[in-house]
């Protein structure tokens, strides 16, 4: 059997590919420091023998006992609210981090895939923005830290596979959304949700027309399990390119729910990006992967998962500073 690892395993998105790599039969080691993951989100996989959690952060040292087929490294603080309030965990867990980790898949002979994101093309000049966009990014900026984080351990890992000719990976995710998401971790959709939910206005800064693509976490986890598999090294776009602005995604979600919330128009942020849109072509023609599950079948998954939450859960209010 194989072993695969994945860091940042209790989060949104490390606790989806924990099931979903059990399905594909692998024995799963899933490591989390828990500063922004959450144990609940793999409560359901107690009684699951191929399933092993070590609380640890990979800043540090890091050792894995026996044979490792891959490393997942999806770590990371990903949303405003975590990188502004903890900057230089964001910056150490994207360089420190990937570096012990490659030095482990070395060490192990593994195959490396990394999280990146779409915030490497920064506030972009380029649309749609495709893999051979450089970015736009302000590097030391509020934002600049989640930013350049990710930016270098594209450099680190790439370096590594040219050096060291590890057989690595690289998704720049965009905007993905599901179930298992922090009511409170700032994001838009959780931040809407939770509004609705009690009640009150949605929050949209400026004139709510910059762009956001959203991906449901199913599709996204179906593009990362066929790049694991695929022969390709350089970063590839993962994201739906179903683009929407802001204002209509509010108006979309009060529709959706039956909401009587208003909408409360705020400030924009500084370094918050005007548009953001994949160019998919790459993932289409190479894996033959794009999207399928609609926004609209995808809110209504999440939403029900929110309404699920205690009472207590759901008076926790976010404070997004950003879209």
């Amino acid at each position: 059997m194989k072993t695969i690892v994945i860091t940042g395993a209790a989060g949104f998105l490390g606790s989806h590919l924990v099931d979903r790599m059990l399905a594909e039969e692998y024995r799963v080691i899933g490591i989390d420091n828990l500063i922004t993951g959450d144990l609940k989100n793999l409560e359901h996989l107690k009684s699951e023998e191929r399933f092993e959690f070590v609380e640890h952060d990979v800043t540090t040292f890091t050792s894995v006992a026996g044979g490792v087929s891959c490393i997942l490294h999806f770590a990371s603080p990903a949303s405003p609210i975590d990188y502004l309030k903890i900057p230089i965990q964001t910056l150490k867990v994207g360089s420190l981090g990937t570096h012990n980790l490659l030095g482990l898949a070395k060490a192990k002979n593994a195959k490396f895939m990394i999280a990146s994101t779409s915030e490497v093309y920064g506030d972009p000049l380029e649309h749609p923005q495709s893999e051979s966009y450089y970015g736009n990014v302000n590097s030391i900026g509020p934002r600049g830290v989640y930013d350049e984080a990710k930016r270098f351990q594209e450099s680190m890992t790439m370096a590594y596979h040219r050096v060291h000719k590890l057989d690595t990976r690289i998704a720049r995710i965009f905007n993905t959304y599901g179930p298992r998401m922090r009511l409170n971790d700032g994001r838009v959709i959780p931040a809407f949700i939770g509004q609705i939910l009690r009640e009150e206005p949605l929050t949209v800064f400026g004139k709510g027309d910059q762009t956001r693509s959203f991906c449901f976490v199913d599709d996204l986890v179906e593009g990362i399990v066929r790049l694991l598999a695929a022969e390709y090294h350089l970063p590839v776009n993962l994201g739906n390119p179903d683009e929407t602005t802001i204002l209509e995604f509010a108006q979309e979600l009060i529709g959706l729910t039956g909401s009587k919330s208003e909408i409360l128009f705020k400030l924009l942020p500084e370094d918050d990006p005007l548009q953001r849109q994949p160019d998919i072509k790459l993932a289409k023609e190479l894996l033959g992967w794009e999207p399928h599950i609609t926004r609209r079948e995808g809110l209504e998954k999440t939403i029900a998962y929110f309404k699920r939450l205690s009472p207590e859960e759901l008076r926790h209010k976010e404070h997004r500073t950003f879209n």
